[in-house]
């Protein structure tokens, strides 16, 4: 472990952590944010804290639970998880020194609930803004921004916030107008663990990870596969990972005929993920907001690059031309796979080791290291 010291509260007792966040990683729509949230607060839990998983609850889930020595506190749906976390907070107002309060386009409101002792800090992966109006009319989505600009930069003005990338660290500046401190705790990633890569045998293989939800724009990727199969007639497009888009993906394959050429594999375990990736050729994204891109990451340790387009987070996670390619928004992808696709031909060992290099920066060691720091800094300035 980077960090000797431990982690202790006001007495002799190890500090209490909050770790607030919409969901679990166990979830059915749980993506890179529940696995953030996760990692960190196990490494605050290796580190000496006693760490409660304040979430939401899931049909069949338990209320409580244990996990890895941390309690998971589970209430509430899509909406009432917000007034359900923060009524239950208020009731244990006294019982944490550290919250650590995930923005995830809209925050718990947690400064509201908690003890003006206990420290606070938000952590946002990226600025949801516009994304608002991808899922919600025009008067909720005005409320989400409203919610997440103003209201949340009053609430936590003078409180540390933990951003995932620069991008995200920029985006606060820029488009909600933070002006506090903003510090950056990137994802993690497992260690590399390069495996046989794909053949190239003219028959490309093409992965994406992550979860089905509007924003990720997955039907251009089904799009761009019936596009890149009159000339590619052996490409294959596996996408992996399960949402509400996966009907709508179905009857889109089949319209178009893609069947023999596009599978949804739906939930796959790692390690079945992992040899999907590994096997392929390139990863890919089309999705328009990202604080970050642990897929890519993922996908790098395994030697696999990734296309995507350029955009906040996935900027960030792909070095262009080195670890992977980026696209201009409006940019057909079916172009940049086939310029990527081209050079993987002429230097695939060169790329291959460019990923597993890039990818062997991120630890979740790290990460917790620098979530440590801050929170024994600011208690120290307290």
């Amino acid at each position: 472990m980077g960090e000797a010291e431990r982690l202790r509260g006001d007495g002799a007792g190890p500090l209490r952590v909050a770790m607030i966040n919409w969901r679990d990683p166990w979830q059915c729509t749980a993506g890179g944010a529940e696995l953030y949230a996760w990692q960190i607060s196990e490494q605050l839990r290796l580190r000496g804290a006693r760490v409660t998983f304040v979430t939401s609850r899931e049909s069949g889930q338990a209320r409580r639970e244990l996990r890895s020595g941390i309690e998971i506190v589970r209430m509430g749906g899509v909406y009432s998880r917000y007034p359900l976390v923060l009524g239950w907070l208020l009731r244990h107002r006294n019982s944490f020194d550290v919250a650590i309060d995930c923005m995830n386009g809209v925050p718990f409101f947690s400064p509201l609930a908690l003890a003006r002792r206990t420290k606070i800090i938000l952590l946002v992966h990226h600025v949801h803004d516009r994304q608002f109006f991808v899922y919600f009319g025009r008067f909720m989505a005005t409320v989400g921004r409203f919610l997440e600009g103003p209201v949340a930069r009053r609430l936590y003005r003078d409180r540390p916030t933990v951003a995932v990338s620069p991008s995200t660290a920029r985006e606060l500046r820029d488009r909600l107008g933070w002006s506090g401190p903003v510090h950056i705790v990137p994802n993690g990633a497992p260690p590399p663990r390069p495996r046989p890569g794909a053949a190239a045998d003219g028959s490309p293989s093409i992965v994406c990870v992550g979860r089905l939800v509007a924003h990720k724009r997955l039907d251009l990727l089904v799009s761009m596969t019936g596009r890149l199969r009159e000339e590619l007639p052996g490409v294959r497009l596996h996408i992996v990972g399960r949402g509400e888009q996966h009907g709508a993906l179905a009857a889109q394959i089949r319209d178009l005929g893609l069947d023999e050429h596009v599978e949804l594999h739906g939930f796959l375990s790692e390690d079945a993920k992992d040899e999907l990736l590994a096997g392929s050729d390139l990863h890919i994204s089309a999705s328009r907001y990202e604080g970050w891109g642990l897929s890519v990451i993922e996908a790098a340790a395994l030697g696999v690059p990734t296309v995507a387009y350029d955009v906040n987070g996935l900027r960030d996670a792909i070095r262009d031309g080195e670890t992977g390619w980026l696209a201009l928004p409006g940019e057909d992808l079916a172009d940049t796979v086939r310029r990527a696709l081209k050079e993987l031909a002429d230097r695939r060992p060169e790329i291959r080791a460019a990923c597993t290099a890039w990818a062997a920066t991120f630890t979740w060691e790290s990460s917790g290291d620098r979530m440590h720091r801050l929170i024994r800094d600011d208690l120290d300035a307290f």
